[in-house]
């Protein structure tokens, strides 16, 4: 963080020549100058997700994919400074891994999910109204965030529970931990550890395949399912400048795409 703070902020005329000759001219010296001199504020970004748990250094390599996205896809012409620009992108790149990174058990699997795991922490910082019981306190949030009072269960249980070390002693002693109290129900060691694997494989197809897209599909697949708050088409639509429909029609386009590369590569992986 020492040597991101000695590298000097861009002028916008600075920026925008940089900007153009990476566009026209693909200048990968253009663009590394680009993200270098941007770092600084993917760590801003960064500092302020610290309250879930993660590192500061993961979190900040992930702020720098997604600067380094915005400045594959920056146009200097539309008038806007670079980060202006990039702080979505860092934003939902840092919110993807803490999505992924936050539990042994998947959490966030549906858009009201992943909008009440950002959304709750402040309306438990709250607190409750006076005299307000934990079933109407919980009806309330999930009234105010647009959920189900199951849903603000689930994620509130999440959220307050973090991924618990079962090494952790019981007591001072340290004799014994808690996982020595955990009963073994459900699927063996080597149960477990299959179905890890397939599922670290299902997640490696996907991002192989995604990456096959063209852009554009990319553009509109990551911001329509993959990213941390699933936006409409009108929205996708304004982002990227396309008509509703047309967003629509690529949309349902890259997805059988999708689906085909996905069924295939699967096949060939499980019979190898």
């Amino acid at each position: 963080m020492d040597d991101v703070q000695r590298h000097d902020l861009l002028t916008r005329e600075e920026e925008g020549e940089l900007a153009r000759r990476w566009r026209d001219e693909r200048d990968q010296t253009a663009a590394d100058e680009l993200v270098r001199r941007n770092l600084r504020f993917v760590v801003k970004v960064a500092m302020g997700y610290r309250k879930y748990g993660l590192t500061l250094t993961d979190l900040i390599q992930e702020g720098n994919l997604g600067l380094i996205r915005a400045v594959e896809k920056f146009d200097p012409e539309k008038g806007t400074r670079l980060i202006s620009y990039a702080v979505w992108w860092i934003k939902a790149y840092i919110q993807s891994y803490i999505i992924q990174s936050w539990s042994l058990v998947r959490v966030g699997t549906t858009q009201t999910q992943r909008r009440l795991f950002y959304k709750l922490p402040r309306a438990l910082a709250a607190g409750r109204l006076d005299g307000e019981g934990q079933e109407s306190w919980i009806a309330r949030v999930a009234e105010e965030l647009d959920a189900r009072p199951k849903d603000v269960k689930l994620m509130l249980g999440a959220i307050k529970g973090r991924d618990l070390s079962l090494d952790v002693p019981l007591d001072e002693s340290g004799g014994v931990t808690f996982g020595d109290r955990v009963p073994e129900p459900g699927p063996n060691p080597e149960q477990r550890t299959a179905d890890s694997e397939e599922a670290q494989l299902q997640q490696r197809i996907l991002r192989e395949c995604v990456a096959r897209l063209s852009e554009r599909e990319r553009d509109i697949v990551t911001l329509r399912h993959l990213g941390p708050d699933a936006l409409t088409l009108r929205e996708v639509g304004r982002r990227l400048g396309l008509s509703r429909e047309r967003v629509r029609q690529l949309e349902a386009q890259a997805m059988r795409r999708l689906r085909s590369m996905m069924q295939s590569r699967y096949k060939a992986r499980r019979v190898a």
